[in-house]
């Protein structure tokens, strides 16, 4: 198995990254944080997993280990297959994914495309098992308060994506109530 790459970022497309390493280039499906790395870098380490189908070897590629990880537990739960992992773990950083999870938030995965709410709830229910609280980091004020999360909802039920309400929600005095967060969130929003 491939576990990681060491090399040179010569070309991206909509297949993904193009890593020459010691001459081969390999193509590597990669997370946004990969992208984000590859670019402008003379030389690039990249985690990967090699996905071994009956017509096909894809290798995918991760930032780090643990959101290596975080993909293929993913890949355990019915229903996500690796191009729907690698948009999960793309769309946030894998401690945020896995603070969902603690928290139940079916929300968070539901507002990525190609995931509806059977999927997932079925992400939040398989993986929260397995996941542990030891490898959950801490709940900060900010995310993890009832308060938040109902400013969240609100904002989501106005019209904005889950990631468009937590970025608004950041910049907004976490020890409100949340009816005054989602308006301060909307002020500045206009």
């Amino acid at each position: 198995m491939i576990s990681r790459l060491r090399g040179i970022p010569v070309g991206r497309g909509v297949d993904g990254l193009v890593l020459e390493v010691g001459g081969v280039g390999y193509l590597v499906a990669a997370s946004a944080a990969v992208l984000r790395k590859a670019d402008g870098a003379g030389e690039v380490v990249v985690e990967t997993y090699l996905h071994v189908r009956e017509d096909a070897l894809q290798l995918y590629g991760f930032a780090d280990g643990s959101e290596r990880e975080l993909f293929t537990q993913l890949l355990t739960v019915n229903g996500v297959g690796p191009k729907v992992a690698l948009a999960i773990v793309s769309g946030s950083s894998s401690g945020e994914l896995r603070r969902a999870i603690a928290l139940e938030d079916v929300a968070r995965f539901q507002a990525i495309p190609g995931i509806g709410k059977k999927t997932a709830e079925r992400i939040v229910l398989e993986l929260k098992g397995k996941l542990g609280t030891e490898d959950v980091t801490p709940i900060s004020v900010a995310t993890g308060t009832p308060a938040h999360l109902t400013a969240r909802d609100a904002l989501v039920e106005l019209g904005y994506s889950v990631a468009e309400a937590e970025q608004a929600l950041a910049s907004v005095d976490h020890d409100l109530p949340a009816e005054e967060r989602v308006r301060l969130a909307l002020r500045q929003a206009a």
